[in-house]
């Protein structure tokens, strides 16, 4: 009977181990499944991304891009993102010596600053003609803005308007405002005025304006507000809907620009402007290009 209740409590015993290990793996596999999906989903999550971006180029493209980096550091807090003007050139320049990771310009690439860069365009904007809020004259043609910008007419009574010396205004040189007016509207055959007052920025221009009622400049149509008179150019206004609907002819493309192609952080902030979400942003001021 003793050796019986021995042989028992030894298969009790034995039967406990088994269970007990039983529950252990059965444990051990309920761990194991959700370490590997938590791993996948840690992996597969958007807010993995980490980083500084640095951007720096056109004054146009300048608001622009700090609100697309807002967006953009808003969904990957992580990254941080830094936006500087400067001007187009300097911002191709940049890219182009590697001082920063994207260059902004608000006009095409000259042939000679190409080779070895990448370039995307971000959005388009039309550039127009502003003069102040109480100027009468509300229509120009192409020739006679080239005509005031050159230096050839200079008195709102020979368009039509009063007997009042005209303040004309520009951009710096390396603008890319300018440069793309100069393209655009002025041609290879004339020159702005020397006398011409320059400003260093799209805000610096608008302003000028806004204080002289003898005064017209050319300005980004992101940056026209109530301040200022848009004048018509053949008998067509520099707006978004005129831009839009092919009308009005005097737009640039705002770009950015890498050294070679774009990759990791730097290609999924341009994706991200490239986005819807990044578009609906852009069609705020500018042109989206989708």
């Amino acid at each position: 009977m003793k050796k019986l209740n021995t042989n028992l409590k030894k298969k009790s015993f034995v039967a406990t181990l088994l269970v007990l290990s039983i529950a252990l793996v059965t444990l051990a596999g309920c761990g194991g499944e959700s370490a590997t999906t938590a791993t996948k989903t840690t992996t597969s999550t958007t807010y993995t991304l980490a980083g500084t971006i640095t951007e720096s180029g056109s004054t146009t493209v300048q608001p622009l891009a700090e609100r697309l980096g807002a967006a953009f550091t808003a969904l990957y807090p992580k990254v941080t993102v830094i936006i500087q003007g400067g001007g187009s050139s300097v911002g191709i320049k940049s890219a182009t010596d590697g001082t920063v990771d994207i260059g902004a310009a608000s006009r095409d690439l000259k042939d000679s600053e190409k080779p070895g860069l990448g370039e995307t365009v971000i959005a388009r904007d039309g550039i127009a003609i502003i003069a102040h809020s109480s100027q009468t004259v509300s229509n120009l043609t192409k020739q006679q803005i080239i005509d005031i910008f050159s230096g050839k007419i200079t008195n709102w009574k020979e368009l039509g308007g009063a007997d009042k010396k005209i303040t004309v205004v520009s951009r710096e040189e390396g603008s890319g405002t300018r440069s793309a007016f100069e393209e655009l509207v002025m041609g290879s055959d004339n020159k702005i005025v020397d006398t011409a007052i320059l400003q260093s920025s799209n805000g610096a221009v608008r302003t000028t304006i806004a204080g002289d009622p003898n005064a017209i400049a050319y300005l980004s149509c992101g940056y026209v507000d109530n301040a200022v008179k848009v004048v018509s150019i053949d008998g067509v206004a520099g707006t978004e809907a005129n831009v839009k609907n092919g009308t009005y002819k005097i737009v640039r493309p705002l770009l950015f620009v890498t050294k070679g192609q774009p990759t990791g952080l730097v290609k999924e902030f341009i994706d991200f402007c490239l986005s819807d979400a990044g578009q609906k942003i852009v069609s705020e001021d500018y042109i989206s290009v989708k």
